[in-house]
C-alpha cells in the first residue's frame, strides 16, 4: 500500500484530499499544527502528527514513516494575513516548504506535489492566465508561493533529483471552507453574513472576477498529479475553473443586501485560468459547475 504524507491535512482542501486518498485505500499521514486547521476534519483512518512544518522534527517523521509521496498543502494561505505579517508568513510558506523538500530528499520520496497559487501571477494584462507568463506577484503571499515554485524547480534539477510538481490553485471553494475568520475566502464571508442577515461586504466594485474551482475537482487534480507518469518534476500547472465569475455574481447566488468598501491592498482585479496544460498532462478539467458547487456549499453551511 502506498504511503502518503499530506501537510495541511486538517485544513479545508487538505482534509478533503485526505478523505479522498483514504477512500482510494492509500495509507495517509497528516501533518498539521492546527493553527488554521481543525483536528475534527482529519479522517479517523489517517495517522496524525500535530507539528509545525518548520520544525526540526519533520525530518525524523519522514525517516520514521518512509512515505512514497508528499502532497504539500500546509501554508498560511491568505493575502491579507501576508500583508499584515510578511515575516511570519514567509517563514512558514517559504522556509517550511524548503524544510519539507529537504526531508523528502533525505527519505527518498518518489514525488512531491506542491500547492501553489494563482496569486503568483499578480495583475496581468492578458487573459486567461497561462503558466508561460512572467509572474508578477503584488502581495507577500503571491511572492512566497512563487518562491515555493522556484524551490520546487531547483529540487527537481540535478542537485537533488527530487521530482516536484507545482499546482497553481485558483480560488478553491466547497463544504468545510473557513467561514469564521475575518480572513476567510469571500464565499465563507458571504455565507456567514447571510446567515446573520447582514449585508454582504464587497471590497471594490464587485466586478473583479475569479476562476472559482470546486474542492473535489481540485483534489482529483492533485491525486492525478501524484500518480501520472506524464510528469517528471519541475512542471507548473494551473488548476482552476474553466470560466471566471464576478464577486457580484457570487453575491447574486447567495442573495441579500450588499455593502461596498474600498479595494484591499494586494488583491488582484481579475483571474482566469488557462487549463490547457492540465487537460493535456493530467487529463483533467472541472466537472462541477459554479452554480452547482455554490448550491452544494450553501446546503452544507445551512445544515450546520
Amino acid at each position: 500500500m502506498m504511503k502518503i504524507i499530506v501537510t495541511g491535512g486538517a485544513g479545508f482542501i487538505g482534509s478533503h484530499l485526505t478523505k479522498d486518498l483514504v477512500e482510494k485505500d492509500y495509507e495517509v499521514i497528516v501533518i498539521d499544527n492546527l493553527s488554521m486547521g481543525k483536528r475534527s476534519r482529519v479522517s479517523k483512518k489517517a495517522k496524525f502528527y500535530e507539528i509545525d512544518i518548520c520544525s526540526d522534527e519533520i525530518s525524523e517523521i519522514f525517516k520514521k514513516e518512509k512515505p512514497d509521496y508528499l502532497l504539500h498543502l500546509a501554508a498560511i494561505p491568505r493575502v491579507p494575513i501576508s500583508v499584515k505579517t510578511p515575516a511570519k508568513t514567509t517563514k512558514v510558506n517559504v522556509f517550511g516548504t524548503a524544510n519539507l523538500l529537504q526531508a523528502s530528499v533525505n527519505s527518498g520520496i518518489k514525488r512531491v506535489v506542491f500547492a501553489s497559487s494563482s496569486s503568483v501571477y499578480g495583475d496581468q494584462e492578458k487573459f486567461p492566465l497561462k503558466e508561460s507568463m512572467t509572474p508578477s506577484p503584488i502581495s507577500p503571499y503571491g511572492l512566497q508561493k512563487l518562491q515555493g515554485e522556484q524551490l520546487a524547480q531547483l529540487f527537481s534539477d540535478d542537485i537533488y533529483n527530487l521530482p516536484v510538481v507545482s499546482l497553481r490553485y485558483f480560488n478553491v471553494y466547497g463544504p468545510e471552507l473557513d467561514f469564521e475568520s475575518d480572513y476567510s475566502l469571500v464565499l465563507g464571508k458571504f455565507l456567514r453574513l447571510s446567515k446573520k442577515e447582514k449585508p454582504l461586504t464587497i471590497y471594490g466594485d464587485g466586478e473583479q472576477t475569479r476562476a472559482f474551482c470546486y474542492v473535489k475537482d481540485v483534489t482529483e487534480a492533485t491525486i492525478e498529479a501524484m500518480n501520472t507518469d506524464k510528469l517528471k518534476g519541475g512542471e507548473i500547472i494551473n488548476i482552476g475553473g474553466d470560466e471566471s465569475h464576478s464577486i457580484n455574481y457570487l453575491a447574486d447566488l447567495i442573495g441579500g443586501d450588499r455593502k461596498y468598501l474600498p479595494p484591499r491592498k494586494g488583491d488582484v482585479k481579475h483571474t482566469a485560468a488557462d487549463i490547457t496544460k492540465a487537460e493535456k498532462l493530467l487529463d483533467w478539467s472541472p466537472k462541477v459547475s459554479f452554480e452547482e458547487g455554490i448550491k452544494k456549499t450553501k446546503d452544507w453551511f445551512y445544515s450546520l
